[in-house]
């Protein structure tokens, strides 16, 4: 098996310990880098192709890290909005941690519903916040993740 040239960036200060699991898994399975970043210390497990870097805790730290490293191709693990749409206009592909797929057709969509839920949220409205994060969510995680890296290797 060879070494797939792509690299996956996690933005992991909220990112379910499940979907991390899942990415150390794969990153040894089919030895692909995978990084994490966040402005706390993580722990990750001993391996080549896995590691962790910690930036300054500030707004959007990680999120401007993972944009300057990230290449055209790449995978970005997000359920950050701006973040994603960023990411997207590198070349890269972007996954949340549902197993849903962001993308030229559905970001600015996405942008534009996150931007009308804060004006709602500012003027007092309660909105609820998103659902607990569930086990037919990290399958569905999971699923997407391997087709993905089936396809990556196949090339």
């Amino acid at each position: 098996m060879s070494v797939i040239s792509m690299q996956v960036l996690v933005d992991a200060d909220a990112c379910p310990v499940v979907v991390k699991e899942i990415l150390f898994r794969a990153a040894r399975r089919v030895e692909v880098c995978v990084t994490l970043v966040a402005n706390q210390y993580l722990r990750t497990p001993p391996s080549r192709f896995i590691k962790a870097i910690q930036v300054p805790s500030g707004f959007d730290a990680a999120d401007e890290r993972i944009v300057e490293l990230v290449h055209d191709g790449d995978l970005v693990i997000t359920a950050d909005i701006p973040l994603a749409a960023a990411a997207l206009d590198k070349g890269a592909h972007v996954l949340d941690p549902r197993g849903t797929w962001f993308s030229r057709e559905n970001i600015q969509e996405r942008l534009t519903m996150r931007d009308v839920m804060d004006q709602l949220r500012t003027s007092g409205v309660e909105t609820g916040g998103p659902t607990p994060y569930s086990a037919n969510d990290g399958k569905a995680f999971a699923g997407q993740l391997d087709r993905f890296l089936a396809r990556r290797r196949a090339v």
